[in-house]
């Protein structure tokens, strides 16, 4: 089945490309929240994307075990929704197990070729810009650009949002 990885900057509007495809798929959604709430901002950010979010979605929030959630919830009659991929690249470059995130990383890269029914990954292009000063946020960079090309090299489509509007750089989606 269809993957698709899109990519945009903060507020470009790739959550709401995401869910609109999700819709448009008239499937169950299971939605893949990654956030954790560390700070009112971060709050403020979950519950602005709860009260948008069509409140019959089935929501799972894991900050970690991506991979594993992602195998117990792929079906063919349901559409996932991952929200977001660096918040989730965030949590394991942080944790403590030093060794987790490779671990997590190939885990999901092995295992979503072979998930059943449509994935959507949402995530935040970070290398646009300047190279980052400190040295957790430039291996942050790296590693999601690692990590961006290595899914879009195994999804069906990929989307780069920009103010909203979708550019399409693989597939034929149309939102």
């Amino acid at each position: 089945m269809d993957k698709t990885l899109i990519l945009g900057g903060i507020r470009s509007g790739k959550s709401r490309m995401a869910e609109k495809l999700a819709i448009q798929t008239h499937l169950p959604v299971t939605y893949i929240a990654t956030a954790t709430s560390e700070d009112d901002e971060m709050q403020a950010r979950i519950a602005l994307h709860r009260a948008n979010r069509p409140k019959h979605w089935y929501v799972i929030e894991e900050p970690v075990y991506l991979a594993d959630t992602l195998q117990q919830n792929a079906e063919t009659d349901k559409c996932i929704l991952v929200d977001c991929l660096t918040l989730w690249l965030t949590n394991l470059l942080l944790h403590e197990d030093d060794t987790l995130f490779e671990r997590q990383r190939m885990a999901l890269l092995s295992l979503l070729p072979q998930l059943p029914g449509p994935v959507i990954l949402v995530s935040n292009e970070t290398s646009m810009g300047v190279v980052p000063m400190g040295e957790l946020t430039r291996r942050y960079c790296e590693e999601a650009g690692k990590l961006h090309q290595l899914l879009a090299q195994q999804c069906q489509h990929v989307i780069l949002t920009i103010a909203g509007l979708p550019h399409f750089l693989k597939g034929g989606i149309r939102a």
